[in-house]
């Protein structure tokens, strides 16, 4: 079992700067493929960016270049570091932690808000 409980949401200025970070309890982190996904009022989740056990990393087009996904197999902790906000990344944002060996063990964090406006 893991609990994941993420940080860092709130109101920012468009072209400002997150971090938001995803602590997770129980042992194994390093071997989920962390998450972070976002859901938008009206909108279906979506992935934002994950990042493998051995760090390899994969982005949504729209935050290419803006966002970076980090991990610190330490500390359990996952990051994303969101940079040049625009109002569309406004939405809840979800950290996910998923192993998929002969089982399936998929994990969701509660969710923070972030919000871009002037």
């Amino acid at each position: 079992q893991v609990q994941l409980v993420e940080s860092g949401g709130g109101l920012v200025q468009p072209g400002g700067s997150l971090r938001l970070s995803c602590a997770a309890s129980g042992s194994m982190f390093s071997i989920y493929i962390m998450g972070w996904y976002r859901q938008a009022p009206g909108k279906q989740r979506e992935l934002v960016a994950d990042i493998t056990s051995g760090g390899s990393t994969n982005y949504a087009d729209s935050v290419k270049g803006r966002f970076t996904i980090s991990r610190d197999n330490v500390k359990n902790t996952v990051y994303l570091q969101m940079n040049s906000l625009k109002p569309e990344d406004t939405a809840v944002y979800y950290c996910n932690a998923v192993y998929r060996g002969l089982e399936t063990y998929d994990y969701w964090g509660q969710g923070t808000q972030v919000t871009v406006s002037s």
